[in-house]
Order: C-alpha cells, then sequence, then structure tokens
C-alpha cells in the first residue's frame, strides 16, 4: 500500500511540474495588462503547490503537526488557485463579449 501511495505522490508531483512548465511558456505568450497578472499570480500558486507536493511524500520523518501544517498550505494554495482561474475565465469571458 505504501509504495502505491508512493507512485500517487509522484505521479501528481510530475503533473504539478508538467503544468508549472506549460504555465511558464504560456506566461511568455500573454500580453501585458491584467490578463498576464492574474496569470503570473496562478503560476506562481502552481509553483506553491509544486514545493507542497515534493515535501509530503519525500519529508516522511516530519513531524505530524508540520505535515498537517504542510497539507493545510497546500490545500489554501489550491483554493485560491482555483478561485483565481474562474475568475480569469470570467475576465476572459467578459473581454470576448460573451
Amino acid at each position: 500500500m505504501q509504495l502505491l501511495i508512493l507512485l500517487i505522490w509522484l505521479s501528481a508531483i510530475f503533473v504539478i511540474f508538467f503544468a508549472f512548465y506549460k504555465a511558464l511558456t504560456l506566461t511568455k505568450k500573454i500580453p501585458g495588462g491584467l490578463v498576464r497578472q492574474s496569470w503570473k499570480l496562478l503560476y506562481y500558486l502552481i509553483g506553491l503547490l509544486a514545493v507542497g507536493y515534493l515535501t509530503i511524500p519525500l519529508f516522511p520523518r516530519l513531524p505530524e503537526t508540520s505535515r498537517d501544517f504542510i497539507v493545510g498550505v497546500i490545500s489554501l494554495a489550491g483554493a485560491i488557485f482555483i478561485v483565481k482561474v474562474i475568475n480569469l475565465f470570467f475576465k476572459i469571458i467578459k473581454d470576448v463579449g460573451l
């Protein structure tokens, strides 16, 4: 079971770093303004999530309270990320005129 959990975490780490790479390449293509500013925040949140994802499976000897704190920070960053993505889509829809 521990091996399965580790494989799931390693898969999540791979996916989040792939998202980080895609966000970086997309950041270079977005013109300045509010959309670019919002996208940069999303880029930083992806980075924070990636660091958190690395922390949990690769540091199993952390005290339980430290792990709980890290999981809380990861969850908060994920929730902020979701809200920012939704707000970004609303801004794009408004700019497009839908």
